[in-house]
């Protein structure tokens, strides 16, 4: 991987890390669709900003709409799910779910996209989930419906992540391109146009809006939407752009790293040996799927990587 790339994946993973944290903060005072909505619409006021000083040029090619839809699969959904998880699961776990997008990536390519299902993914596949099982059933959080919930939250999160990618592929990279930076405001657009309704509705069913006035929340907000989202789509639009729809999911590998450092950090949450044992797992399973290659091996038909 070029040099250049990989400081992009690097700053990115400490970026999508630090979301967790902010999410932790701002989700349960703000309520879910608040907070993602208010996430995916400071970023896109964050990247107007950016295209305006960098004198962008608006050429969609005909592909604003196309855009609108990736942004609601790929910001939209994921940062909703992941905001309700927030109210329930500390952000370690939250980001060690994450870690499961290129296991959604391999399912979903094989089943819709025609990818080859090798037996090393396979086998990846099952100790991913393997992983995610070790992570719901040990830790300092309760086994209940709540740690479920958010649980699957979380992984319904990784596979709208996992199928972006191939969409980005099939509907802009395959059909002449796109400038990143165009593509990354689009998808905010998209996002924001998904949620508001739900922010509304959850705005007006809270019986206070005194959590409304905290400062802390919105500095989390603002770090939240203009570094952790605007600034890390620029980033991961560009990686998608150099490196194709798979190796830039191994930004997943080191998200929940940052993920628990600044969740043990900043919100004094317990690292314990089930983020160990799960992570250990998951990051065996995403080093089959990314990086062991077995052509000899392969269970289905399909384009290699």
């Amino acid at each position: 991987m070029p040099l250049d790339s990989t400081l992009r994946l690097l700053l990115l993973s400490a970026l999508w890390g630090a979301s967790f944290l902010f999410m932790r903060i701002a989700a349960p005072e703000l309520g879910a669709f608040v907070t993602a909505f208010f996430r995916v619409f400071l970023a896109m006021l964050g990247l107007l900003a950016i295209l305006a000083v960098w004198r962008v040029q608006w050429r969609f090619q005909g592909k604003a709409r196309t855009t609108l839809a990736i942004g609601m699969v790929n910001s939209g959904i994921p940062f909703a799910m992941f905001c309700l998880a927030a109210q329930v699961l500390p952000a370690g776990y939250s980001a060690m779910f994450n870690a499961t997008t290129p296991l959604m990536g391999v399912l979903l390519g094989a089943a819709l996209f025609d990818e080859a299902m090798t037996r090393d993914r396979l086998i990846g596949v099952a100790l991913g989930l393997a992983g995610v099982g070790v992570l719901v059933r040990t830790g300092p959080v309760a086994v209940d419906l709540s740690l479920l919930f958010g649980a699957l939250a979380c992984l319904v999160a990784a596979a709208c992540y996992g199928l972006s990618g191939f969409l980005v592929r099939r509907y802009v990279a395959e059909r002449g391109g796109l400038d990143s930076r165009l593509l990354a405001l689009g998808s905010q657009a998209g996002a924001s146009a998904l949620l508001a309704p739900l922010m509304l509705l959850e705005a007006w069913r809270q019986p206070s809006l005194t959590n409304w006035l905290q400062g802390d929340v919105w500095l989390a907000m603002l770090a939240l939407g203009l570094a952790c989202t605007a600034l890390a789509y620029l980033l991961y639009f560009r990686l998608l752009q150099d490196l194709g729809p798979v190796k830039p999911l191994t930004v997943t590998m080191l998200v929940p790293a940052f993920g628990v450092l600044w969740g043990a950090l900043f919100l004094d949450e317990r690292v314990t040996l089930a983020h160990l044992a799960g992570g250990v797992l998951i990051a065996g399973a995403l080093w089959l799927i990314l990086f062991k290659r077995a052509p000899q091996c392969d269970l289905g038909a399909g384009q290699k990587q």
